[in-house]
C-alpha cells in the first residue's frame, strides 16, 4: 500500500478548511502556532517532537504535516532517519510500520 503524503496533506488542508467553516476550531488552531514557536526549543525541535508522536500514536496526517514542515525548515536526512529510529526504540514493531510511511513522506515532500 502506497500513500501520497503530498495528496494527503493538501486534501485534508482544504477539509479542514471546510470543517473550521462551520465549527470552532480557533482554539486548536491558536494551540497548534504557539505551541511551535521558538522558545526554549526551537521551532525545528518541536515539529520533530511532534513527528515522533504521530508515528508513535499511528497518525498518517501528522506525519504528512509535520514531515512537510521539516522539509520546509531544512531537516536532513540523517535528522529524520534519527527520529524514526527513536520512534521504532521507543513506541516497537507498530511504530516501525509507521516510521517506514514517514519515510516515505519524507521522500515525497523532499523530491528524493
Amino acid at each position: 500500500m502506497s500513500k501520497d503524503y503530498v495528496q494527503m496533506t493538501k486534501d485534508l488542508t482544504a477539509q479542514l478548511m471546510d470543517l473550521r467553516s462551520v465549527t470552532p476550531l480557533k482554539g486548536f488552531t491558536e494551540l497548534a502556532s504557539e505551541g511551535t514557536k521558538t522558545g526554549a526549543l526551537d521551532e525545528k525541535t518541536k515539529e520533530f517532537i511532534a513527528l515522533a508522536i504521530g508515528v508513535t500514536q499511528r497518525c498518517d496526517a501528522c506525519i504528512g504535516f509535520h514531515v512537510k514542515k521539516l522539509v520546509e525548515l531544512g531537516a536532513t536526512k540523517e535528522e529524520i532517519a534519527e527520529t524514526l529510529a527513536t520512534c521504532t526504540y521507543m513506541g516497537g514493531g507498530p511504530a516501525l510500520m509507521y516510521a517506514a510511511d514517514a519515510w516515505k513522506a519524507y521522500e515525497q515532500f523532499s523530491g528524493k
